[in-house]
């Protein structure tokens, strides 16, 4: 699916910039690698998602540990309450499973934890696990100790889901001027046909049209970069 998608992109390209079959030809292996791309976005997606899900994970264990539940009774207590939340496939909930059943093997949360943030590739899940493994090695105020750092996650979790909040109607701003020049170029199409006739016919006009494409694809880039923003 992803293939076609970036096959159809290309036969756009190449219509609307150029009108030529080795025009498409030439792009044709960008849109095969487009498959690569959007395996990077659906990534993120997942990382996104995750990182709302592990918020509210700690928030929960945090409650546990508080109430007086050892470390183990709090994963497995944790865990139901994720399920009623996400379901038996909350992305959190597969790994809370996963660390509840290595814990019946007697592996060490600490471990557990650390290899969850490794295989999560999340800054906040490191930290956490870091935290963890300090306050469970102290044998001090592990509950209020876990409490303060799953409040400082969830703080700085909250900021960047209000920062993509408020930059969502600015992505979807992008997503129509990235459309825009299509559509102004079938519009006159159709309006007055043989138009752009001279654009794609002499090397001149295959110049600037390659220009053209050089600064719309420029534009796209730069547009998604700003709206990347990292904390």
């Amino acid at each position: 699916m992803c293939e076609l998608e970036g096959i159809g992109a290309c036969a756009l390209l190449s219509y609307v910039y150029y009108r030529n079959l080795n025009a498409f030809l030439c792009l044709l292996p960008f849109g095969i690698a487009y498959p690569w791309y959007k395996k990077k976005e659906l990534k993120r997606k997942r990382l996104e998602k995750l990182s709302s899900e592990f918020k509210e994970g700690i928030t929960i264990l945090a409650s546990s540990l508080a109430a007086g539940y050892s470390v183990e009774n709090a994963f497995s207590a944790s865990l139901k309450e994720l399920k009623v939340l996400y379901g038996e496939n909350g992305l959190i909930v597969r790994e809370f499973q996963y660390i509840v059943l290595q814990l019946r093997m007697n592996r060490p949360v600490e471990q557990l934890l650390s290899d969850f943030g490794r295989r999560s590739g999340l800054d906040d899940i490191d930290n956490f696990a870091e935290v963890f493994a300090a306050a469970k090695r102290s044998g001090g105020r592990m509950a209020s100790i876990m409490a303060h750092t799953a409040d400082l996650i969830r703080e700085r979790m909250e900021v960047k889901e209000e920062i993509r909040t408020m930059t969502a109607a600015r992505r979807f701003e992008q997503k129509i001027m990235n459309a825009l020049p299509f559509c102004i170029v079938f519009y006159i199409d159709g309006a007055s046909p043989g138009f752009f006739s001279q654009m794609y016919e002499t090397a001149m006009g295959r110049i600037l049209m390659s220009a053209c494409l050089l600064v719309y694809v420029g534009a796209v880039v730069m547009a998604g970069r700003i709206l990347e923003i990292e904390i």
